[in-house]
C-alpha cells in the first residue's frame, strides 16, 4: 500500500467516524472509522521512514574550471611571425 493507499484510509475512517449517522446492528462505524484512520497514520509512518532510508545522498561534487592559456597573439610571439 503506498502513501496513497494510507490517505485514502484516513479519509474514509474520517468520513465513517465523524460524517455519518448510520447505525448498523452488531456494527459500530465509528469504531471501524477509527480503526481505519490509525491503519492510514501507521501507514503513512512506515511509508514515510523507509522513504528516508531508501533516499540515496549524493556528496556534492567540486566543480573543476579548466584553466584558460591567453595567448597574446600579435605576430611575434614565436620569433616567426606567426
Amino acid at each position: 500500500m503506498g502513501l496513497g493507499g494510507c490517505i485514502i484510509l484516513i479519509a474514509v475512517g474520517a468520513i465513517l467516524t465523524f460524517a455519518t449517522d448510520w447505525h448498523m446492528n452488531g456494527v459500530n462505524l465509528d469504531v471501524v472509522g477509527l480503526i481505519l484512520m490509525a491503519v492510514g497514520i501507521i501507514g503513512v509512518a512506515t511509508f514515510s521512514s523507509i522513504a528516508n532510508r531508501r533516499r540515496v545522498m549524493v556528496p556534492p561534487t567540486t566543480v573543476v574550471e579548466e584553466e584558460r592559456h591567453h595567448h597574446h597573439h600579435d605576430g611575434y610571439g614565436d620569433g616567426y611571425g606567426v
